[in-house]
């Protein structure tokens, strides 16, 4: 956007985005737990209408949409934008806060004979709180804005990873927050630094004026230490498998699919967005090589787990990894560009659904076998056929199999490193996909053996259709059209000089 840019066509759609859930957040507070679980299921049809909506006119127009909040263009003002990612991200969003929502209410639902609980209105009020931030994380056009968005994103999640109130559940919390705040600092400075050095914020007015100078390398780093640190991306993962395997399995969901692609969407904006004319050869090969390390560390930790949860919130580790390889394959202006670009991108989306639907899917085994002790699934997938078709579903798209998103991004990133002659990313590629056979292989082997099992309770019908939905969705997007590929890449700079059709 430049700064003679103002709304456009279907740019107040953007401002409904984050209203509407914010709107809900007060409603809550107002009207009480009893009816906060209506208003977070009852405003996430509209919710999806409204990113759709969005989808559609940044796919009829061709270009990001754009509002000027009170008319005023930057730097005077501020501005929203959403272009092709913004766009399915929200819709991603969309889906699986209320897939979530609706296989919460078992757990979180205050039936009419029951008290109120402070348990179940957090839970709704910072399910919405998600919502609401996400939505800003995507539309935002100002780094400094961002750094809110990741704060409310950030005090939203801790509480939902700790909503139960167990003595482990408070001390992963604890963890994640401290991580999150160190990582918001190094932001903050690194922000303070841009602003003096150019005058703004606005990220289309950052990419204008960019130039190489010490203050811009500083901020780089220290802006990008911080982001890692919110994305759990190796070394700095230690506060992530314990927040999410101990979270109740909707907030798992969440998290994993959701909130930590936050804070790495925030590092593509600042390193293909604002920072793509400067030489940065060095940290994209850093960030490549961290990525590697974290699919292999986190796929070897992933097979050594007992517990399903944490087996599955340490294959996150490790499909986060994959997420900056994209910072190697899809800089600067070559052939290969678009298909890295292309490729993370569809990995961001593969693992949401598809993890989400695992920690779904790890919820109803605990609640109807009453463990999630891997060694002791023996016989449970014959008890329970749809959940584990889940599981598998999932891994099939953590794996890179076909027919499934993941085996479409995995695909792209790999032509991408041939293409491009770095054969060490396709290595990478090729081991992570081998060790996530191992540890998907490890929680199906034993549950389709011919052992007996007792189930404690009968599996919940309703949650297992919800989890196995979003699992079809990991597989449905291996079938994405070459246009939904063009969606994605609209807005991003120089991509159709690097030979978008």
């Amino acid at each position: 956007m430049t700064p003679a840019e103002t709304t456009t066509a279907g740019g107040a759609l953007l401002v409904l985005a984050i209203l509407l859930p914010a709107a809900g957040i007060l409603a809550s507070f107002a009207l009480g737990g009893r009816n906060a679980e209506k208003i977070a299921l009852g405003s996430a049809p509209l919710a999806l209408l409204i990113a759709l909506a969005i989808l559609a006119e940044v796919w009829r127009s061709g270009r990001p949409i754009v509002y000027a909040i009170a008319g005023l263009s930057p730097p005077l003002g501020i501005a929203l934008r959403a272009d092709g990612i913004s766009a399915a991200m929200l819709v991603t969003t969309a889906l699986i806060i209320p897939a979530a929502g609706l296989y919460a209410r078992a757990g979180f639902a205050t039936p009419p004979e029951k008290r109120e609980s402070r348990k179940a209105l957090t839970f709704w009020i910072m399910l919405q709180a998600i919502s609401a931030a996400l939505a800003i994380v995507f539309v935002s056009g100002d780094l400094f804005n961002l750094y809110v968005a990741l704060e409310l994103l950030t005090f939203a999640a801790v509480p939902l990873a700790c909503v139960e109130g167990r003595a482990e559940t408070y001390a992963a919390a604890l963890r994640y927050l401290l991580f999150a705040l160190f990582g918001s600092i190094f932001y903050l400075l690194g922000c303070a630094l841009l602003y003096g050095a150019f005058g703004t914020l606005d990220i289309a007015l950052l990419a204008e004026r960019m130039r190489p100078l010490p203050a811009v390398t500083a901020a780089a780093a220290l802006m990008t230490a911080g982001l890692l640190a919110k994305t759990a991306l190796f070394p700095l993962h230690i506060w992530l498998p314990p927040a999410h395997a101990n979270a109740p399995a909707p907030a798992s969901a969440v998290l994993s699919g959701l909130v930590v692609k936050g804070s790495f969407f925030l590092t593509v904006r600042l390193w293909f967005y604002v920072l793509p004319a400067l030489p940065a050869a060095g940290f994209d090969a850093i960030l490549g090589a961290l990525g590697s390390a974290a699919v292999v560390f986190g796929s070897v930790l992933a097979l050594r787990q007992a517990r399903l949860k944490l087996l599955i919130a340490y294959s996150t580790i490790a499909q986060i990894g994959y997420l900056f390889l994209i910072f190697p394959l899809a800089s600067g202006l070559h052939p290969w560009t678009v298909d890295g670009w292309n490729g993370g991108m569809m990995q961001v989306l593969a693992h949401a659904f598809a993890k989400a639907a695992m920690f779904l899917a790890a919820g109803l085994l605990y609640e109807s076998l009453g463990h999630d002790k891997i060694a002791k699934f023996s016989g449970a997938a014959r008890a329970m056929p749809m959940t584990f078709l889940t599981l598998g579903l999932g891994g099939l798209s953590l794996m890179g199999l076909p027919p499934s998103g993941g085996f479409a991004a995995k695909w792209l990133l790999l032509r991408a490193s041939v293409a491009s002659g770095q054969w060490f990313w396709a290595l990478v590629l090729l081991a992570g996909g081998l060790l996530a056979a191992g540890y998907v292989y490890r929680i199906l082997a034993p549950a389709l053996s011919s052992h007996p099992v007792v189930l404690k309770a009968p599996p919940r019908r309703a949650g297992e259709a919800i989890a196995l939905t979003l699992a079809l969705v990991a597989v449905a997007l291996g079938f994405a059209p070459e246009s939904f590929f063009q969606l994605i890449a609209i807005g991003r700079p120089g991509l159709a000089t690097a030979g978008l059709p």
